[in-house]
């Protein structure tokens, strides 16, 4: 059986951690800033776990990371 591809644009915007959680990073942070609170967007800047509803669908997307 061939290898399976891994999808691109699921690869650049998850990461697997070491327990095999997907991890992703937050929307909204990449202009009009002046109108967002200090708070708000430094908790944008952190990274997140996927929800579980998502977790199995993402994870087909990148089978090899």
């Amino acid at each position: 059986m061939p290898k399976m591809k891994s999808h691109k644009g699921a690869s650049k915007r998850f990461k697997k951690t070491a327990s095999g959680k997907i991890k992703r990073g937050h929307s909204h942070l990449r202009h009009i800033l002046t109108s967002k609170a200090k708070k708000r967007k430094r908790k944008l800047g952190t990274s997140t776990l996927v929800s579980h509803a998502d977790q199995l669908r993402i994870s087909r997307m990148i089978p090899y990371q």
